[in-house]
């Protein structure tokens, strides 16, 4: 019984150390993912958008990414050619609102057909508008979610902007978002309302 209660004291007063090394070694790797993506990001002749430095923007939403954990959800937008900047930025905002509603409609669609195949039943064609519509009701709910987290420029060879803008954002909120865009698509689509319990677990899954 001694030896028993020696050894969890020993393992009690190992934790604190084990969790403080477990600590620093991630610290590590996140500054080698920064300076790695700093490097990427001047060979690329990329420059950050506002008055902040690239690394303390890069530092700040590594920071959000990690305080949100499996709760995070990064989006990229990216506007190829155009000659103003701000029209550039607004463009990589809703290219990125669309890759997630795109995103969405794509996971929704896979899990069903997936489903429905498995069960003997072929829903091709059946469930076309709604994807449709749920991938448009996502932009319009998700919106909202997202906030630019940084903004990066280069110039073209020709005088236009490429920029790239990146978001951050939390699955419980964009959760949220996708039922809303669920409840009004089912509105007008009797055959996904037949599979409407089945459907609404999907969206809750999200992208896992």
């Amino acid at each position: 019984m001694k030896k028993i209660l020696f050894g969890l004291l020993a393992l009690v007063l190992l934790l604190p150390a084990y969790g403080e090394a477990a600590n620093k070694q991630l610290e590590k790797a996140r500054k080698q993912e920064l300076s790695k993506k700093l490097k990427e990001y001047k060979k690329g002749k990329w420059e950050i958008m506002g008055s902040h430095t690239l690394e303390f923007a890069l530092a700040k939403h590594f920071d959000r990414l990690n305080t949100l954990g499996e709760d995070g959800h990064e989006v990229e937008g990216i506007s190829t050619k155009t000659k103003s900047k701000n029209t550039g930025k607004q463009a990589a905002i809703n290219n990125a609102v669309v890759t997630y509603a795109q995103e969405a409609g794509s996971t929704l669609q896979g899990r069903i057909v997936s489903d429905m195949n498995a069960n003997g039943a072929d829903p091709a064609g059946e469930f076309d508008n709604f994807y449709g519509a749920y991938e448009r009701l996502v932009e319009k709910e998700i919106r909202s979610e997202m906030e630019p987290s940084y903004s990066i420029i280069r110039t073209n060879p020709d005088g236009t902007y490429e920029i790239r803008t990146y978001f951050i954002i939390a699955e419980s909120a964009a959760s949220k978002a996708r039922m809303r865009a669920l409840e009004e698509a089912l509105k007008n689509s009797e055959a996904a309302q037949k599979y409407g319990d089945k459907i609404t677990e999907f969206v809750k899954q999200g992208f896992e």
